[in-house]
């Protein structure tokens, strides 16, 4: 974490912010978000530990695809799996479900929360998919696009291809998002490149679930 936004964090919070990928409140911390999309940090991410927080295979969004009220939501992944935590969404059902190191709020990270972890935890040396990367509630904002290097490949170990908690443990590296695009498909993000792509609901993609702590 660069030196501003760890000054950000220490005076809105009078507490040491983890340095990314470290563990912390029951996992490991992805980066901080603005709910306020204004640069000022509102929440820590924190992403599950692969062994617990992964479904180990792949889930549909839906089992039907057909919209979800209140699931519009590009930031707050927690808001959308409220309204989905049952048995026609197996994605964020799962999430929703479960309980590591003491904790049981996770959820189905939203489209810009998983945008902030691939960022900070790019487990590949691929090439950027420089159509992508604009986020304005990741902290600190970012008003352009990737470039072909940036972000580069973590420096956390774990994270890396290969790593204990790499996101690339799965053949398609899709991980479903908790962001609905149309009321037949929602928002998924390729943890090779940084693609955003809408698939359809039914569909069969990776999951990983997230918590956050307020600031």
């Amino acid at each position: 974490m660069d030196p501003i936004t760890r000054a950000m964090f220490m005076g809105a919070a009078g507490a040491t912010l983890p340095e990314i990928g470290d563990f912390y409140e029951g996992g490991y911390f992805a980066g901080l978000i603005s709910y306020t999309a204004d640069g000022n940090a509102t929440h820590g991410l924190i992403v599950a530990p692969l062994a617990s927080g992964s479904s180990g295979a792949t889930k549909q969004w839906k089992t039907a695809n057909t919209s979800t009220s209140g699931t519009s939501s590009e930031y707050d992944g927690a808001a959308n799996t409220a309204n989905m935590a049952n048995a026609n969404h197996p994605a964020a059902n799962f999430c929703a479900g479960l309980t590591i190191n003491g904790y049981s709020d996770w959820y189905l990270p939203a489209l810009y929360e998983l945008e902030i972890a691939y960022y900070n935890l790019k487990p590949t040396t691929e090439i950027n998919d420089i159509g992508f990367g604009t986020n304005s509630y990741a902290v600190p904002q970012r008003g352009s696009d990737y470039t072909a290097g940036d972000p580069a490949q973590t420096s956390v170990a774990a994270f890396q291809g290969g790593g204990a908690e790499s996101f690339v443990e799965f053949s398609e590296e899709s991980y479903w998002s908790s962001t609905e695009s149309t009321s037949t498909r929602a928002w998924t993000l390729e943890f090779q490149n940084g693609e955003q792509i809408d698939r359809f609901k039914t569909s069969t993609e990776a999951v990983r679930a997230f918590r956050k702590f307020a600031i």
